[in-house]
Parts: C-alpha cells; sequence; structure tokens
C-alpha cells in the first residue's frame, strides 16, 4: 500500500468508533490499531515492518522539536511559579473562538477552577482550569499549536 493510503486509513480509524482495522490485499494485510495511550501502530505482515503514526502525524512532526526546546527551559524558569501542564495530547487554544479574547494573559489574575485555554483532542474541546489562584507569570504554548501530554501551559504565581 502507498503511504497515503495508509495516512487516509490511519485517519478513518482515529475518526471513527473503530478499535482495529485489518485489510488484505494482492498477499499483503495491514493491520491498524487504535490505542488511546499511544500511538497508531501498522504493521505489514509479509515485511515485517512497524510503523507509528501519531494521531495528527502532518501537523505534530514539525512540533517536536519545539516540544524538546521546552523542557530545557522548564527547569530554570519553574522557580518563578508553578506549572499547570497539558492533562492530554492536542491543540492549545487561548480563547473559546479565533475572534475572541483570550481566557487569561501575562499578568491575569486567575482563581481556582477559572478556565485557562481549551485543547482540542479527538474534535473534543476541552477546558483546562486554573488548579489553584495566582497570577499568570508565563504562557508557553503559542495558540493553535500543538501540545503533549504534561507538557507546561503556564506558569502560575501563587496568591
Amino acid at each position: 500500500m502507498k503511504e497515503q493510503e495508509i495516512k487516509r486509513l490511519v485517519k478513518i480509524v482515529e475518526e471513527s468508533n473503530i478499535g482495529t482495522l485489518e485489510i488484505s490485499r494482492w498477499g499483503r494485510s495491514i493491520k491498524i490499531t487504535k490505542n488511546t495511550m499511544s500511538p497508531n501502530t501498522m504493521t505489514n505482515s509479509h515485511s515485517t515492518q512497524t510503523y507509528s503514526v501519531p494521531p495528527a502525524a502532518p501537523s505534530q512532526v514539525p512540533v517536536e522539536p519545539k516540544a524538546q526546546e521546552a523542557k530545557p527551559e522548564t527547569p530554570a524558569a519553574s522557580v518563578g511559579g508553578d506549572e499547570i501542564k497539558s492533562p492530554m495530547v492536542g491543540t492549545f487554544y487561548l480563547s473559546p473562538a479565533p475572534d475572541a479574547d483570550p481566557y487569561v494573559e501575562v499578568g491575569s489574575a486567575v482563581k481556582k477552577g477559572q478556565i485557562l485555554c481549551i485543547i482540542e483532542a479527538m474534535k473534543l474541546m476541552n477546558e483546562i482550569e486554573s488548579e489553584h489562584d495566582g497570577k499568570i507569570v508565563e504562557i508557553l504554548v503559542e495558540n493553535a499549536q500543538p501540545v503533549e501530554y504534561n507538557q507546561p501551559l503556564f506558569r502560575i504565581e501563587p496568591a
């Protein structure tokens, strides 16, 4: 199978309630299994090659270096406040709509339970709330950028 066909099949599996898809064609077979905690795994039974494709492969590939760049900054900068980390993989949004004002900005005072941002995962919008009262010291992710699980999103100075 061509790479484009495989990517199309992966997308179909991701966007549906299908857990596993197995297709045999011309003596070759491919099996795509959805796993919510790890990347989709595809196996070609004749060549015994295994391919790992992140959920949104085209948009996440260039992002990996940014996620790695943010990690070295975290220990040094964490002195200035507590971090709010992403509870999931998805796309980070600072506002409820593209033309709306952001939920918070640097310097904003926040209360426990206040919405800080939205992370879109599998076409669901998940509101991320503040874990405690404080002031936003730093926003560590740009709007509309992919984020990884446990990636720092905000730095908050406790009140």
